[in-house]
């Protein structure tokens, strides 16, 4: 109604543009909690929920090895083991999705039953702290066959999870296409190193090879399935391929002649483990599983996941293309995570190299200090570089020797390498170590995994020198050992430290000078331009 000036009143002329309908504020994501973390597809998944707009709690038992990732900030992080009753259902307080990517894969004996407990575990904690949903990632398999141990035991845990009282998704993955994943870098390695092979019977078997970032897409899109759906999905790529297939594709994305494999039928799973922990750097006891899981032939028996999880404009990664991908992340050395990261020796009990004898044992010590004529961070450049392709700086034949027999002994062996060859992170795997600290500019602390009759720490510091420009490079060899079997092999190996380590730090003292001259010089300067 509008006045005019002599105060009559007439009605306003209606509006004829029509009403907006109101638009609903978009809904409040819900707070997600993620395990298996320090994981291959948990390092993956995190920064994939956050792009998506999800709050997201991070579970780990040992918070400390996440310092590092490039999420880390933008994450809340509890210490958590997903075996702990207690600890977990208060982790998972307030929770709307739980993902559950927790597996023993390659962890030794009695694994089904670890896997079963934590499982149970995890199921009624979700449960009791009102957890919405589960979402899990297991291993994709056929349904009338005997299956291996590892397939039965993801089987069972998909079980146990859609049994909780929790609605639960569960999806099936065969082999997962992506930089750093171990049934990529088996198939990389046999193929790259191998031109010419006998191989078993089952590289014939049928295949439905997934991408990774198909993986993360299934994993995130599971999130706001409806509360009724309690049920198992496969999961696979746009194509069926042998084993046969993937290799002969892979050395034509890769640029290499094509591989001649002859299919014999003698070797059993655990003679094959035994020949792809030679060939590759996937060690026997995780070499095994997957390759129990190729015995079977592994293809989706269904595609309903499309109902909630449509597929991309453009169609799911087809299988040479998802290979370039990953060839691209290792070329750039831009592997975020890799099958090492899962992979930790040692327990929360486990003493740290600062411990004091009274901890539990005597720690042996072999410490060396060397002056350095080059300023600290020209030495701390060679320090983050040790392992992988450059190597330890001493003795060459005998780090390969003693990685051969840590692989014969079911160890990581050296194949295993690094992430990124000019950078590590704490949980960085780097050969047959593990990094547990990093100080910028003054401390490098590696944990070993090879197979010991105890623990074994190296700690490579820096401390200022007393004039400019100079430092005092710092190696200290720690040794716990377990029983009398340590001791004998501290005192056995203790004769070769002068040459081993000493050799060492004699070969990183000669590295940094090098590195410290030449920094004037253009073309050195370019090259540290290029590397950094």
């Amino acid at each position: 109604m509008t006045t005019s000036p002599d105060g009559a009143v007439t009605p306003e002329t209606p509006d004829p543009r029509p009403t907006p309908p109101e638009v609903p504020a978009p809904a409040a994501r819900p707070l997600v909690a993620v395990t298996g973390v320090t994981g291959y597809v948990g390092g993956r998944l995190v920064p994939e929920l956050l792009a998506a707009g999800y709050p997201v709690r991070a579970l780990a038992r040992n918070p400390a090895r996440l310092r590092d990732r490039p999420w880390a900030g933008e994450v809340e992080t509890v210490a958590a083991d997903a075996s702990d009753l207690d600890q977990t259902r208060a982790a998972l307080e307030g929770v709307g999705v739980a993902y559950y990517l927790i597996h023993s894969l390659g962890s030794g004996r009695r694994f089904e039953s670890r896997d079963r407990r934590t499982a149970l575990t995890f199921a009624q904690a979700a449960r009791e702290a009102g957890v919405e949903r589960i979402v899990y990632l297991g291993g994709l398999s056929p349904e009338s066959e005997h299956l291996s141990p590892h397939l039965e035991s993801r089987k069972e845990v998909g079980e146990i999870l859609l049994a909780s009282g929790v609605p639960t998704t569960v999806l099936r993955a065969a082999v997962i296409i992506g930089s750093g994943s171990a049934s990529f870098e088996m198939m990389r390695y046999l193929t790259e190193r191998l031109p010419a092979m006998t191989t078993p019977r089952w590289v014939d078997n049928r295949i439905q090879p997934v991408a990774i970032r198909d993986v993360l897409r299934y994993l995130v899109g599971s999130a706001t399935m409806p509360a009724e759906i309690n049920r198992t999905f496969d999961i696979g790529g746009p194509e069926v391929l042998t084993y046969r297939e993937m290799m002969h594709r892979y050395a034509a994305v890769a640029g290499l002649r094509r591989r001649i494999i002859v299919g014999v039928g003698v070797l059993s799973p655990r003679l094959s483990s035994l020949w792809v922990s030679l060939v590759t750097p996937v060690p026997a006891p995780l070499a095994r599983p997957l390759v129990e899981s190729l015995v079977h032939e592994v293809v989706c028996l269904e595609n309903d996941i499309v109902e909630h999880v449509p597929d991309p404009p453009g169609g799911l990664l087809p299988f040479d293309t998802a290979v370039r991908l990953a060839l691209q992340r290792v070329q750039d050395a831009d592997v975020t995570t890799r099958w090492s990261s899962a992979s930790v020796a040692g327990a929360p009990s486990d003493p740290l190299p600062s411990d004091p004898d009274w901890s539990g044992g005597s720690l042996y010590r072999d410490e060396r200090r060397t002056e350095v004529d080059a300023p600290p961070e020209v030495v701390w450049e060679v320090l983050q570089t040790v392992g992988g392709e450059r190597g330890w700086y001493s003795w060459p034949l005998a780090w390969r020797v003693r990685g051969v027999l840590d692989r014969i002994s079911g160890g990581p062996g050296l194949r295993r390498g690094r992430r990124d060859p000019a950078r590590l992170l704490v949980d960085d795997a780097v050969d047959f170590w593990r990094v547990e600290e990093v100080v910028p500019g003054a401390l490098l602390r590696l944990r070993a995994e090879m197979r010991l009759p105890g623990l074994a720490w190296l700690e490579l510091g820096i401390e200022p020198g007393t004039t400019p420009g100079r430092c005092t490079l710092t190696q200290v060899a720690i040794f716990y050992p377990h029983g009398l079997a340590g001791q004998l092999y501290w005192r056995s190996v203790a004769p070769f430290h002068g040459v081993v380590f000493g050799g060492m730090q004699q070969g990183m003292k000669d590295e940094a000078e090098r590195l410290s001259a030449a920094v004037a010089t253009p073309a050195h300067g370019q090259r540290r331009r290029q590397v950094g």
